[in-house]
């Protein structure tokens, strides 16, 4: 084999090693550069998430079954798929899905203005977050395209009022389409409610140009799409009053005030011992959320479970107790009955099997680490000032905004596409509002407050109640009678207690030799 040149002379063993370490120093110069970065492995379509320069990037990866890749090469082309798995496809379909968008809108300015513009407002209306089952941006995107496709002619202010005119009134669930959808004999799957009996239960279906064509918004539930088309009236409301000069712009993008709009609230609280845990946790639990807002809806006595796309840090002395902190707000609407003077609604059962499904998933995916935890609290309106900051609940009619004149982007950084291309240059970062940074850094300095101090002392009074009473290490039953909320009469007294639990029986947690047992806490609620 020698005397075939299969192996290395010195010489040449010694070229590779240097070559190697040249790109070894520039990958490591690079990555340095990145700050925070975190791989998504187990996304639909893996990813890297990092910040360069102050830019969001989503790092993808897809491996094309050619010699070599063009300068020049045409993604919207179906051939470029073939010989693909699942994963590359699903990375190239971004990058497609955008190209395909762009060439069907007719004017690309006016398209991107108009974006800019319904991702802000969306952003501020509470309603951006696919993860949650609200709007995301491919969504958004594809509902801007085809109000630019149903009014060619007309400019970005006359489209915004357009957008709201057309998916206020829009009859769902039919389908949102740019184009028809095409043949191929590549068998892909394909989102067609008439062969796939999956697709027929999309309450919402906004669906993608670019082959395969698949469903943006499956993650869209009843409740999330009440407060979208609530919130579809609510701006072609306010559009009609700006064009005919009753209001300015600036009243499109004032931010909801979620903490006033509902009586009953549910806190959802994930903790973790480490930062890095917590990271870990907080996005798995997140992902989760609309799993609860699901079994929340099913319940005859609600009629809207609403969640708030942004999450807020525990308090210090919370963090103290438990570490890392992050909190989610539910607002429960519920349906009136007639002829009772008060009825109980038990969801322990709801909340007991959300704690189930989140820690079954961090179980299989093995990232459950001792120290997370799941807690939940219904609180009323009234109390939510144990939770929250008085700057965070006050009702906000105006919000200070770098300037309507500035094609209504109102954002400081980009987001940009691994392959360079974008739909508009606004930051689309689906879980958070604009001003989330502020409301967090203010959330966080206000813990010598008289509210804090109080809100402390309810934790405190709990955990000692817990303590006092020596529940033992042992699963609770998945039924109680526990919560019990009026839905009637807003003056009826309610005794609110909710049970959560630990992780189910079975659950491993690394570091530990035996089975984790499900943890009991009681939590009461304030006598109105």
């Amino acid at each position: 084999m020698k005397a075939c040149g299969v192996f290395e002379d010195e010489e040449e063993l010694n070229h590779r090693l240097v070559v190697l370490g040249r790109l070894n120093n520039l990958v490591k110069e690079w990555i340095s550069e990145l700050g925070e970065s975190k791989a998504v492995e187990d996304a639909y379509v893996p990813v890297i998430k990092f910040e360069f320069d102050g830019i969001e990037i989503d790092l993808v990866f897809a491996r094309l079954s050619v010699p070599t890749v063009a300068d020049n090469l045409d993604l919207r082309d179906n051939s470029c798929l073939r010989s693909l798995d699942i994963r590359c496809i699903r990375s190239l379909n971004g990058c497609r899905v955008t190209d395909e968008i762009l060439h069907l809108v007719p004017n690309k300015e006016n398209f991107r203005l108009t974006l800019r513009a319904i991702k802000l407002w969306a952003k501020r209306r509470g309603i951006y977050s696919s993860v949650l089952g609200f709007l995301g941006g491919v969504s958004c995107a594809v509902l801007v395209a085809r109000t630019c496709q149903l009014y060619p002619n007309a400019l970005a202010s006359t489209l915004v009022n357009k957008f709201f005119l057309v998916f206020s009134g829009w009859e769902w669930p039919k389908p949102v389409l740019l184009k028809q959808q095409e043949e191929s004999n590549l068998n892909l799957p394909v989102w067609d409610p008439r062969v796939n009996p999956s697709d027929r239960y999309h309450v919402m279906p906004i669906i993608t140009p670019a082959y395969p064509q698949q469903n943006s918004t499956y993650n869209v539930s009843t409740s999330t799409r009440a407060v979208m088309v609530e919130e579809f009236k609510h701006g072609l409301a306010v559009t009609n009053e700006i064009l005919q000069g009753k209001s300015d712009w600036s009243k499109l993008f004032e931010p909801l005030n979620f903490f006033q709009k509902y009586k009953h609230y549910i806190v959802l609280t994930a903790s973790a011992s480490t930062e890095e845990h917590h990271l870990e946790w907080v996005g798995l639990v997140e992902s989760k959320i609309r799993v609860l807002v699901g079994n929340l809806e099913r319940n005859e006595f609600i009629s809207i479970a609403h969640v708030t796309p942004q999450s807020f840090p525990g308090s210090r002395d919370l963090c103290k107790q438990s570490g890392y902190v992050s909190m989610w707000f539910l607002g429960i609407a519920f349906r009136k009955v007639e002829n009772a003077e008060r009825v109980n609604v038990d969801l322990t059962c709801v909340i007991q099997s959300f704690n189930d499904t989140v820690y079954s998933q961090a179980n299989n995916l093995h990232v459950l680490k001792e120290g997370m935890k799941i807690e939940a609290a219904h609180v009323k309106r009234k109390h939510l000032h144990y939770f929250l900051p008085a700057e965070t609940l006050q009702k906000r009619k105006k919000q200070s905004m770098p300037g309507t004149s500035q094609n209504a982007s109102g954002l400081q950084r980009k987001r940009t596409s691994s392959d360079g291309s974008c739909l508009d240059s606004s930051r689309d970062r689906e879980s958070r509002t604009p001003d989330n940074s502020s409301s967090l850094r203010k959330i966080s300095k206000v813990d010598t407050s008289t509210a804090e101090r109080e809100r402390n002392a309810v934790y405190q009074k709990s955990n000692g109640a817990n303590k006092s009473k020596k529940l033992p290490r042992v699963a609770v039953p998945s039924m109680s009678k526990g919560l019990s909320i009026p839905v009637t009469d807003s003056k009826t007294e309610a005794t609110v207690a909710i049970r959560t639990l630990g992780p189910p029986g079975g659950s491993t947690i690394p570091g530990r030799n035996t089975v984790s047992q499900p943890g009991a806490r009681f939590v009461q609620g304030q006598h109105e």
